[in-house]
């Protein structure tokens, strides 16, 4: 298991700093409105990847600790998607078809990695694009709206694909984002962090778990 080597340049912290007077856009988080948000952490992706295997401590702590605050815990799985021409014509048509299935099939528990546990009030839910939150694709958004949901904290993989595409229609929708630096994981810390940078600079916070369990645990 690894981590990622994350870091935001510190002259994208004085640029917000200079603009809003502080360095993080939510300063605080109610944990009965934030759900936590796990994107695609199944065998396809977790099984050869030491990132993703090394986000799993994260991921199962922060779930505990805002079940605990009565927060909401959302696991977002990759649903069998359709067989199209443009898909086998940009990826190739074997490419196409290993993506397209990734998600596996059978019951939704029994896709997700072994390691982390659903609890009795989770959500999970299926997706049909690389965002958990694109209009049509995913039933999530409207899930976490009936919880009265504000807060998402995005977590899973890939950091530079579904998460970045999550985070960013997350915050199209009006939801304050946070993405959990050391609980999301890509190939190389390369393109890691070029998606926390573009998060930071124009979409939401990037907050480490220690970070996200402080606010948590603080929270009203």
């Amino acid at each position: 298991m690894r981590q990622h080597e994350w870091w935001i340049d510190p002259r994208e912290y004085a640029r917000h700093e200079a603009r809003r007077g502080r360095r993080f856009a939510f300063t605080d988080l109610v944990p009965a409105r934030t759900a936590l948000v796990v994107i695609d952490m199944v065998p396809f992706f977790v099984s050869d990847s030491p990132y993703c295997r090394g986000i799993v401590p994260n991921i199962s702590r922060i779930a505990d600790t805002l079940r605990a605050a009565s927060g909401t815990v959302a696991w977002v799985l990759p649903a069998v998607g359709e067989r199209t021409p443009v898909l086998d014509e940009f990826h190739g048509p074997e490419t196409a078809e290993m993506y397209r299935t990734s998600g596996g099939t059978g019951p939704l528990p029994e896709r997700l990695w072994p390691e982390l546990v659903i609890h009795p009030g989770d959500v999970l839910v299926e997706k049909h694009a690389a965002s958990a939150f694109f209009p049509g694709r995913c039933l999530l958004s409207s899930l976490l709206d009936e919880r009265g949901v504000d807060t998402v904290l995005i977590t899973g993989t890939v950091t530079n694909v579904c998460c970045e595409s999550s985070a960013r229609d997350a915050a199209t929708l009006g939801f304050r984002v946070i993405m959990v630096a050391d609980a999301n994981a890509a190939p190389r810390d390369k393109e890691h962090n070029a998606t926390l940078h573009t998060i930071y600079r124009s979409f939401g916070d990037v907050r480490s778990t220690t970070d996200v369990l402080d606010m948590i645990q603080h929270g009203r």
